[in-house]
């Protein structure tokens, strides 16, 4: 009886132990270094600084800021079902003596009948939705040789009962940022997009110690 205690307290223990997705899984994005500016050597046109009279100021090197705008939906529904069924019957005639089976008052007592059935019936069903509306001012770390700018950013929003961040990294392409120095995520090639946060809310939509136990693999049923 210890041993069946002592065997349950550390699957609880080893499932509760188990490690939830965070802001503490991945570093902070660092700030991109930025060069020495160098000293002005005309009045009108800098060699460091080619903006042309007729262009739109947006972003096109490294460091500079460019506003992502997020317009992210995703729906997501899954269900499956499984019955099996299995069954096995085995007839074993008792053996003849004589001609004869051998019988007690008249019942044959060495014939043998082995019969097995399993039935196995299993449902499962999962839905999820997720919304994510907002801006993030991101900056250009990178500019690719096809003319393609690599950019990075976050946002952390410290509220009353914790802190939120959202991280956006990916690949865009000058022609698709608009007049106004604005994409939509939805132009964001290879975009890695994080929306996670810690404090009192995070905590109150974490499962408890049980619940995960009860959810782990670890459970035999």
């Amino acid at each position: 009886m210890r041993r069946l205690v002592f065997i349950i307290v550390c699957a609880l223990g080893a499932s509760g132990c188990a490690t939830r997705g965070g802001l503490d899984d991945f570093p902070q994005v660092p700030p991109s270094a930025v060069g020495e500016s160098r000293p002005a050597n005309g009045a009108i046109f800098r060699a460091d600084r080619n903006v042309a009279l007729f262009e739109n100021a947006v972003a096109r090197g490294v460091g500079d800021i460019v506003t992502i705008r997020l317009v992210e939906r995703t729906n997501a529904t899954k269900s499956a079902d499984t019955n099996t069924k299995k069954s096995t019957a085995i007839d074993l005639p008792g053996p003849k003596i004589a001609g004869r089976p051998v019988t007690v008052n008249g019942t044959e007592v060495l014939a043998t009948s082995v019969t097995n059935e399993a039935n196995f019936k299993g449902s499962g069903a999962s839905s999820q939705s997720n919304r994510l509306d907002g801006s993030v001012a991101v900056t250009v770390v990178r500019r690719l040789p096809n003319g393609n700018l690599l950019v990075r950013g976050e946002k952390w929003l410290t509220l009353n009962q914790g802190r939120e961040c959202v991280r956006i990294q990916g690949v865009i392409r000058p022609i698709d940022i608009d007049p106004d120095n604005t994409i939509p995520s939805s132009k964001v090639a290879d975009a890695t997009i994080t929306y996670a946060g810690r404090g009192a809310l995070a905590s109150a939509n974490a499962p408890g110690l049980l619940a995960r136990f009860f959810n782990s693999p670890w459970l035999p049923f």
